[in-house]
């Protein structure tokens, strides 16, 4: 049994004591695949040095939304060389998020929007970050046409979900899922068509119910194809068949890394 996680930031500082054992323990609970979405521009030399060091790291490049104080105003340009000189997965994490009062929604959808535009002229899918904005979100993906991605922790709604699945992208469950409070969730996971669902973790953020409190995990991943094949009651060898196929297809991945390995 294989699994993909599809948003997993092993890259950061949070697993530098023990990145190699964590790395070991994900591939012993079957997972074949990471994709690490980048969320500023000065931690994407690191980022693609590690994705270069390992046959499954996956790299995606972008500027996070959370993290618009941190962007410097040459990091578009930077992006755009980056991707000249580099071979990356997606463009990613990248998106809107109003959960905080006083967010500057016109600069988010303005950087959203570059870096869409980016992606497509790079004819790379996209990983989007999305919090309370899935219309403003659909607006812009509807007006620039990228090569489809995945929508990170998805929390929309079944209407929402379709018109993401219409562009091109597959939505993302992860630790939440295993969470019996999760209601809205587990109905959501239940209720999609199985080829628009992939899973994540999201390490090291957003654990699992089984690891309540602690650094989430990529190794963790086997909880959430847990949660989901009992919300959808499908074997879970076929949930994970499913969605790493579904994850591979995004990203156009075949049996060799996209840096030729």
């Amino acid at each position: 049994m294989e699994l993909f996680d599809t948003h997993c930031h092993i890259d950061v500082e949070a697993f530098s004591a023990d990145r190699p054992e964590v790395l070991s323990a994900a591939r012993v609970a079957g997972v074949c695949g990471m994709l690490v979405p980048g969320i500023r521009a000065d931690d994407w030399a690191s980022l693609l040095g590690l994705c270069g060091e390992h046959d499954d790291l996956w790299p995606a490049l972008g500027l996070h939304p959370v993290f618009m104080g941190s962007h410097a105003a040459d990091d578009v340009a930077r992006l755009e060389d980056h991707l000249q000189h580099h071979r990356v997965a997606a463009v990613g994490e990248i998106g809107l998020d109003y959960r905080v009062g006083g967010a500057d929604r016109a600069a988010q959808k303005s950087l959203l929007e570059t870096q869409l535009v980016i992606a497509r002229d790079a004819d790379l899918p996209v990983v989007l970050h999305v919090l309370k904005a899935h219309d403003d979100v659909l607006v812009l993906l509807k007006r620039v046409k990228v090569k489809g991605g995945f929508t990170h922790a998805f929390n929309g709604s079944v209407q929402q979900a379709q018109h993401y699945r219409d562009l091109g992208f597959c939505v993302g469950f992860g630790g939440m899922l295993t969470f019996e409070r999760s209601t809205k969730l587990r109905h959501l996971a239940a209720t999609l068509p199985m080829d628009m669902i992939v899973l994540e973790t999201d390490a090291p953020d957003m654990t699992v119910s089984q690891h309540r409190g602690e650094r989430n995990s990529p190794a963790y991943l086997p909880y959430c194809l847990e949660a989901m094949a009992r919300v959808r009651d499908i074997d879970p060898q076929e949930i994970a068949r499913i969605t790493t196929t579904n994850a591979r297809r995004v990203l156009n991945l075949g049996v060799t890394n996209v840096e030729g390995k």
